[in-house]
């Protein structure tokens, strides 16, 4: 009897390891309503199937989860999947080393897997110049305008009519200031919103060599007379408090939810966490720009993130990880998704399919990232892919600080993140030739 319960206990024990669930780690940086998307995302996944769980985990901002998976990677206990910023595209696509082409992935797992089916200015960001994608579009956005329209009314001001050029949007701000508001217009993101898609926007370089995506010599662009003419007039608007400046990266968009600020140009993103949280009318707009501007407007580029799959795990692991991908971009999904957040439907059939629902028309606005981004692109504005980026970010915040403190000229802070940038991006380029 004895030697039999044995038998059953190995038995058992032989068909649970059988059995067992593959464990793919997922770490990411989405915070508050995006967290809960993400967690959901994996929560169903798991659901749906008994051979893969996929445990996502928050790990910090996007530059602290990178940081901490460089340092994981190097200690061999790196995640399979990483979330990581547009910014950190290139220095992820040089560590060759470190990661496994998605295309790859998908291909060893027997998914099926066509480029061809991503929106074309998502998919084309993530591939490597060998045509071969490298990332897994996930939460891919683009910068829009957002306004109160209670505070228009209030103002004086059509609520259903969002200021559309750079003027507009001051008069509109000193009528906001005239009837009482504090904060009318803030800038969340405003490295990425004031020059890297105000220059696609206005069909103006950034950087040279297509703003990176044509080779690793890129140099930086932004000292144009465009680019000193709109800083400085962000300037004088913050001098005649106007336009008020709250932090750096995300840090604003809360002061806009809370109906503080009345204006703010960030991401797309940002769309479920207003839907959810705003205690009132709020509209969506392209972002403004200046119709003197010969070319403009363009088209804005991508923002957001993409999941990077890292190197040194087992076949089976990838099979998890190509099998969450392959969810995660069902047309289904993928409308759900974008219904939610505001992030962009990453495929033309998750487009389609949440245009045949009647979103866009029960939901006006939604549509304007779309619509931004799927305009034909120049060499100008496909996208912005620099070496030493997140550090090129910094600087950009840095010296922008200085022009709305009133401590330098546009020009001034302009010309040193030229100089500054090209720094960075020379010690890049001399990294990589060497590697």
């Amino acid at each position: 009897m004895k030697f039999k319960l044995i038998a059953l206990a190995l038995a058992s024990a032989t068909c649970l390891a059988a059995h067992a669930q593959t464990e793919v780690q997922w770490w990411h940086s989405m915070t508050a309503v995006n967290g809960e998307w993400v967690n959901d995302l994996a929560k169903d996944f798991n659901a749906k199937q008994k051979d893969y769980k996929i445990v996502p985990t928050f790990k910090g901002t996007y530059d602290e989860s990178m940081t901490a998976a460089v340092a994981a990677f190097r200690a061999g206990n790196a995640p399979h999947i990483l979330q990581v910023f547009e910014v950190g595209t290139a220095t992820m696509m040089a560590s060759k080393n470190a990661i496994v082409p998605v295309a790859q992935v998908m291909k060893d797992a027997g998914q099926k897997f066509d480029p061809k089916a991503y929106i074309s200015a998502v998919a084309g960001y993530y591939t490597a110049p060998n045509g071969q994608m490298l990332s897994f579009p996930f939460n891919s956005s683009t910068t829009v305008f957002y306004y109160n329209k209670d505070a228009f009314k209030a103002a004086g001001l059509d609520p259903e009519k969002a200021p559309s050029s750079w003027p507009e949007v001051a008069l509109a701000a000193a009528k906001l200031k005239a009837s009482g508001h504090k904060c009318p217009l803030t800038l969340a993101w405003q490295g990425w919103t004031q020059l890297e898609s105000f220059s696609a926007w206005h069909n103006v370089e950034f950087a040279t060599k297509g703003n990176g995506l044509g080779g690793m010599d890129a140099r930086m662009k932004v000292d144009s007379p465009l680019h000193v003419r709109h800083i400085d007039n962000l300037a004088n608007m913050a001098k005649q408090g106007l336009f008020v400046y709250k932090g750096r990266n995300n840090v604003p968009e809360p002061t806009f939810v809370s109906g503080e600020c009345a204006m703010i140009t960030t991401s797309s993103g940002f769309y479920g966490n207003v839907k959810k949280n705003a205690k009132f009318a709020f509209g969506l707009a392209p972002l403004p720009y200046y119709p003197d501007v010969p070319g403009s407007p363009q088209n804005t580029v991508i923002g957001g993130a993409s999941l990077w799959v890292m190197a040194g795990k087992k076949a089976e692991e990838y099979k998890g990880v190509a099998a969450f991908f392959n969810y995660v971009s069902s047309p289904e999904v993928q409308s759900a998704s974008h219904k939610r957040t505001g992030y962009l439907p990453i495929t033309t059939a998750a487009f389609e399919l949440t245009e045949k629902s009647g979103f866009y028309k029960q939901n006006p606005g939604t549509e304007v990232a779309v619509n931004q981004m799927i305009r034909k692109t120049t060499d100008k504005s496909r996208g912005i892919r620099l070496g030493n980026y997140v550090q090129i970010r910094a600087i950009e915040d840095e010296e922008l600080e200085q022009v709305w403190g009133g401590k330098k000229t546009a020009k001034e802070a302009l010309d040193a993140i030229v100089k500054r940038g090209n720094e960075l991006l020379v010690r890049f380029e001399k990294a990589n030739k060497k590697g």
